[in-house]
C-alpha cells in the first residue's frame, strides 16, 4: 500500500495579517486621492487662479500617471524588490503630498500631483504582489485580496466626504496632508512586517517598452476623458487612435524581447483572459454609471456634494459586506459561479437604475447602486485573485499591474463611452425643446450643452426648461445603465462557460 503526500500551503499567521493591515492603508489612500480633490477644485481655483487647462491637469494628471506607470512599476518591483519599491513609493508619496499642500502656484501643484501619480503607481502592484507572497493558502489569499480591494474601493467613496469635512474647517491643502501619517506608518512598520521578494533572474529592463506602454495608456485615457467632456471631436479621437497604435507596437515588442514587461503568455489561460475582461467591464459599469449617478444626485435630486457622498455609503457598505463574505461562501461555490452570480446581480442593479425618472428622488439610484456594488465588488476582487494566482511567483508584480491597468482603463472607458451616450441623448432631446418666450439665447444654448451648464443659469431658464433638461439627463443616464447591464450579462455568460471548472476555494482569516 502506498500513500501520496500532499503538500499543504503554509497558513498565514499574526505577522501576515498585521502586514495586510499596513498594505491596506496605501490602497485606501491612493484611491482616496483620485476623488478627494473634486470638492477642493473651486477653492483651489479661487486661491491659485489656474487657467482652465491648468485646473484640468491639476485634477487629472494624478490618475493619468497612475494608469500610465502601473505596468512599468509592476515589472520594476519584480526586479528590485516589491517591498523596496513600496517603501520608495511611500516616501515619494509623502513628500509630494506636503509639496502639494503648500503649493504657492498652479505649476507647483501640477508637478506635485504628477509625482503623486508616479508614486501611487508603485503602491498598488507592489501591495498585491506582496499579498500573493505572504498568503500561500488559497483561501486566506482570497480573503486577503478581498480585504485589500475593499480598502481600495472604500477610499474612492470616502474621499469626497473627508475632503468636504476638511474644507469646512481648513484650507484646501489639508486634503493632501491626509497621506502623510499613512505613509509614515507604512515606512515605520513595513520593514518589520513585510517580507522582501524579487524575481531571481529578472533580466534587463525594457525601457523602450516602458515608454511605449506609457504613451499608449496616457493617450487612450486622455482621449477617452476628452470624448466624455467634448464629444466625438477630431482631437480626442486622434489621441485614442495614437494610443491604440502605440499599444499595438508595445504588444508586438513584448513577444520579441527577452524580458518582457507584460507576460502575454498569461492571456493564453482562458481563466486569466476572462477575469481581465470581467475586471474591465465591471470597472466600465462602476466608472460610468457611478459618475452619472453622482451627477444625478446633485443636479437632478438637488443633493449637496456631501449629501451625495452620504447617499453613496449604503452601496459601499453592501459592497464591503459581500466582498468579505465572498471568500467564506467560496468554500462551497467556485470562483466561476461567484463571478457569474456577481455580474448578474450587478446587471439587475443597473436595470433598477434604469427605472429612475426625473422626479423619483434618490430611491431607484441608491437601490440600484446597492445591487451594482454588492455584485461587482466581489467580482473585481476575485478577478485580481485569479490573475495573480495564475502568475508564477517571479511575475506577480507584473500580473497585479495587469489587473490594476484593466480597472483604470475600464473606469476611463466607462466615463467616456457611457458619458458620451448620456450626453448624446441629452443634447438630442434638448434640441427638440422649444424654449419659453423671454429666455435669453445664451441661457438656452448653455442648457442645451450640459445639465451642469443649465444649473448654472437656472435662474434665467424658467422652471419648464430646467425640468426638460433634468428629464433629458435622466433619460441619458437610464440608457447608459441599460447598455452597462447588457455588457455585464454578456460577460456573465462568458464567465459561466469559461470559469466553471475552477476549483472552489475560500475562507477567512483563522
Amino acid at each position: 500500500m502506498s500513500t501520496t503526500d500532499t503538500v499543504t500551503p503554509a497558513r498565514a499567521g499574526r505577522r501576515e495579517w498585521l502586514g495586510l493591515a499596513i498594505l491596506s492603508l496605501p490602497a485606501l489612500l491612493v484611491s482616496m486621492d483620485l476623488t478627494v480633490l473634486h470638492l477642493a477644485a473651486p477653492t483651489i481655483s479661487a486661491d491659485l487662479r489656474p487657467t482652465a487647462a491648468q485646473l484640468l491637469w491639476i485634477v487629472d494628471i494624478y490618475g493619468f500617471l497612475i494608469a500610465g506607470f502601473l505596468i512599468t512599476m509592476g515589472t520594476l518591483g519584480d526586479r528590485i524588490g516589491r517591498r523596496l519599491l513600496l517603501l520608495i513609493g511611500a516616501a515619494a508619496f509623502g513628500v509630494a503630498s506636503v509639496v502639494a499642500a503648500f503649493s504657492p502656484n498652479a505649476e507647483t501643484l501640477i508637478a506635485a500631483r504628477a509625482l503623486l501619480g508616479v508614486a501611487g503607481a508603485t503602491l498598488a502592484p507592489s501591495t498585491v504582489a506582496l499579498i500573493r507572497n505572504m498568503f500561500h493558502d488559497p483561501a486566506q489569499r482570497t480573503t486577503a485580496i478581498s480585504i485589500w480591494f475593499m480598502s481600495f474601493m472604500a477610499g474612492s467613496a470616502v474621499g469626497p466626504l473627508i475632503g468636504g469635512a476638511l474644507l469646512e474647517v481648513a484650507w484646501w491643502g489639508s486634503t493632501f496632508l491626509i497621506g502623510v501619517p499613512v505613509m509614515v506608518l507604512l515606512l515605520a512598520f513595513g520593514p518589520v512586517l513585510l517580507p522582501e521578494h524579487r524575481a531571481p533572474l529578472p533580466g534587463r529592463m525594457d525601457l523602450l517598452g516602458a515608454l511605449t506602454a506609457l504613451g499608449a495608456i496616457l493617450s487612450i485615457v486622455y482621449g477617452l476623458k476628452r470624448v466624455a467632456e467634448d464629444g466625438l471631436t477630431v482631437t480626442p479621437l486622434v489621441t485614442v487612435a495614437v494610443g491604440l497604435v502605440l499599444g499595438t507596437v508595445f504588444l508586438r515588442r513584448q513577444r520579441t524581447v527577452a524580458a518582457p514587461l507584460l507576460d502575454l503568455d498569461l492571456f493564453r489561460l482562458r481563466t486569466v483572459s476572462v477575469s481581465v475582461l470581467a475586471l474591465t467591464i465591471g470597472a466600465v459599469a462602476v466608472g460610468g454609471v457611478g459618475y452619472l449617478s453622482a451627477q444625478y444626485l446633485q443636479l437632478v435630486a438637488d443633493q449637496s456634494p456631501i449629501m451625495a457622498g452620504l447617499w453613496m455609503l449604503p452601496p459601499l457598505l453592501i459592497g464591503i459586506v459581500t466582498t468579505i463574505v465572498t471568500p467564506i461562501v467560496g468554500r462551497r461555490i467556485g470562483p466561476g459561479a461567484k463571478t457569474t452570480l456577481g455580474l448578474v446581480v450587478a446587471a439587475i442593479g443597473l436595470l433598477v437604475v434604469s427605472r429612475t425618472n426625473d422626479d423619483s428622488g434618490v430611491g431607484y439610484v441608491v437601490a440600484g447602486l446597492v445591487l451594482l456594488f454588492g455584485g461587482i465588488m466581489p467580482v473585481l476582487a476575485l478577478g485580481v485573485d485569479i490573475v495573480v494566482a495564475a502568475a508564477p511567483p517571479a511575475r506577480t508584480g507584473a500580473a497585479s499591474a495587469i489587473t490594476e491597468t484593466a480597472q483604470e482603463l475600464g473606469i476611463a472607458l466607462g466615463i467616456a463611452v457611457l458619458g458620451s451616450i448620456s450626453t448624446a441623448i441629452y443634447r438630442q432631446q434638448m434640441r427638440d425643446v422649444v424654449p419659453p418666450e423671454g429666455v435669453p439665447a445664451d441661457a438656452v444654448q448653455a442648457a442645451r450643452s450640459t445639465l451642469g451648464a443649465a444649473g448654472e443659469v437656472s435662474a434665467r431658464l424658467g422652471p419648464a426648461l430646467l425640468e426638460s433638461a433634468e428629464r433629458a439627463f435622466t433619460d441619458g443616464m437610464r440608457l447608459a445603465a441599460v447598455v452597462s447591464a447588457v455588457l455585464l450579462m454578456i460577460t456573465a455568460i462568458i464567465a459561466a462557460v469559461t470559469l466553471r471548472r475552477i476549483r472552489a476555494t475560500g475562507g477567512g482569516p483563522h
